[in-house]
């Protein structure tokens, strides 16, 4: 298992630099077996020097690529699988293990086409808008499953959410819920960006289609 300050969700790719001595261990042994490791989210404390607050519902990771520096740091890249769910925090020895188990969606309501990719549209609008105001976002252009169930994640990932919003989206285990997130997400976000655009660019009014 590997603790960050930051969420690692569903289908995102993730760099990672590599540098303590127990995760330097841990990439040698996971690259020796599946090459899959766990990545969840540090609740409370720092990556470094163990003693941290862990998440419990984290994502499955399979390593892409791995370089080792001539002084022994790791430049690794991953990309999440599914989600999991620690079962039982194990020794950190030496680096932090647990057994942990899928974690798929529970069965719920339908999320409506029209409204999963109203969510999409806003998404976008909101991404090239920040993008303009200058600021480090993804490109607004991207692709999205057509399931709604990878896609909510997909849009988790791409957003510009806080660590502990991805979170909550990670943790949410009904994509109608996920749905409900986003949606409040990016509003917010949009009433940010309208107020720095200023009144001559802001806002058209109530999003139509809104899963909300």
């Amino acid at each position: 298992m590997l603790p960050l300050g930051t969420v690692l969700l569903p289908s995102a790719v993730m760099p990672l630099h590599l540098f303590e001595e127990r995760y330097r261990r841990m990439i040698v042994d996971v690259l020796a077996t599946d090459r899959e490791f766990g990545v969840v989210l540090i609740r409370r404390g720092s990556e470094v020097g163990g003693g941290d607050q862990r998440c419990d519902v984290g994502t499955r990771a399979r390593v892409l690529e791995a370089r080792e520096a001539p002084d022994g740091r790791w430049a690794v890249t991953v990309v999440g699988l599914q989600r999991i769910r620690v079962d039982l925090w194990l020794p950190d020895d030496p680096h932090p293990v647990a057994d942990v188990s899928p974690m798929p969606d529970r069965s719920g309501p339908g999320v409506p086409e029209s409204a999963y990719r109203s969510l999409e549209s806003r998404l976008r609008r909101l991404l090239a808008q920040l993008s303009e105001l200058g600021d480090s976002v993804p490109a607004a252009m991207f692709d999205l499953a057509d399931d709604p169930a990878l896609g909510t994640l997909q849009m988790a990932a791409l957003g510009p959410f806080t660590a502990y919003d991805r979170q909550r989206l990670l943790e949410a285990d009904l994509v109608s819920d996920r749905c409900q997130v986003l949606d409040a997400l990016i509003a917010d976000g949009q009433a940010v960006v309208d107020l720095r655009l200023g009144p001559d660019r802001g806002g058209d009014g109530p999003a139509v289609g809104s899963s909300r």
